[in-house]
């Protein structure tokens, strides 16, 4: 079986979707990374865990010149940046097709620097696939595909109980090259304080670029918001001045005709562990 790349899913990971737990195989063993009040949750939301679904992805990053003085985005980077976790993420939906899941909760994506050159990167995609309990009216994503969801089981659970659904993780991402200051400049700022105006507005805008690509893949995703959105930062290892911002979260729509369950208010919990 090969993706839209025509990568293909190894035979070890075909052994492994065929033993797993579905709709059609209600003897075989599920796996899951959910922790034991994540698997009660998703149970009780209506959903059964089937197995563990992984992507991964090792790409080798283009080179681009950067202007020594010049604030600007590295389109290279960020395209490659991108692509490479688009990849893994959809051979992790592959996985989740294949062993017939109507989604996928608490994905992760994790992206890895390899000994083997400075410009290789290995990015992994990884999370459990559900499947809808008999009796319960279940959902997919996009064109009929498994849904993908960044959250934990009980914001699943939450997100469920208050009327909404998730739809797809999105995701925008932008490296950008942080202009150095010039000599003059950073004498006359010795033994001051003062704003660093260049800086703060580089980091700004690029911070800005990966959350619009973000909200735009919602848009077209026709999400009505994104939630659980988080923003990560890191160099990689790359050149001084040369920095990632990279947007996650995941797409929610309401549910049609499901109004929201009363939602006890939060308890306090005090811990006892030292």
């Amino acid at each position: 079986m090969t993706d839209a790349h025509g990568q293909s899913i190894p035979e070890h990971a075909l052994q492994r979707l065929a033993g797993l737990r579905s709709q059609g195989h209600p003897d075989g063993i599920f796996t899951s990374d959910f922790s034991v009040n994540e698997f009660l949750l998703v149970r009780k939301a209506g959903f059964e865990p089937v197995g563990l679904c992984v992507g991964s992805c090792i790409y080798h990053l283009g080179f681009q010149f950067a202007s020594w003085g010049s604030n600007m985005e590295l389109d290279v980077l960020s395209t490659a940046m991108y692509e490479a976790r688009a990849l893994a993420m959809e051979r992790m939906r592959e996985e989740a097709q294949q062993m017939g899941a109507d989604g996928i909760v608490g994905v992760r994506l994790t992206v890895k620097r390899l000994e083997w050159d400075d410009k290789i990167l290995e990015f992994v995609a990884i999370g459990t696939g559900v499947v809808h309990a008999k009796g319960h009216p279940g959902f997919k994503g996009p064109n009929g595909q498994p849904f993908t969801s960044a959250l934990t089981g009980q914001d699943f659970w939450t997100l469920l109980a208050a009327g909404y659904r998730p739809l797809e993780m999105v995701m925008g991402s932008c490296v950008y090259h942080v202009a150095r200051r010039g000599p003059l400049a950073a004498i006359s700022s010795i033994g001051q304080n003062v704003e660093l105006t260049n800086f703060s507005l580089a980091l700004y805008e690029a911070r800005e670029i990966a959350m619009e690509r973000m909200q735009t893949e919602a848009s077209q995703a026709g999400a009505e918001g994104v939630v659980g959105a988080d923003l990560h930062e890191g160099s990689h290892n790359w050149s001084p001045h040369v920095i990632e911002f990279f947007a996650i979260g995941t797409a929610v729509l309401p549910i049609p005709g499901h109004e929201a369950d009363d939602i006890p208010d939060p308890k306090l919990v005090l811990s006892v562990n030292s």
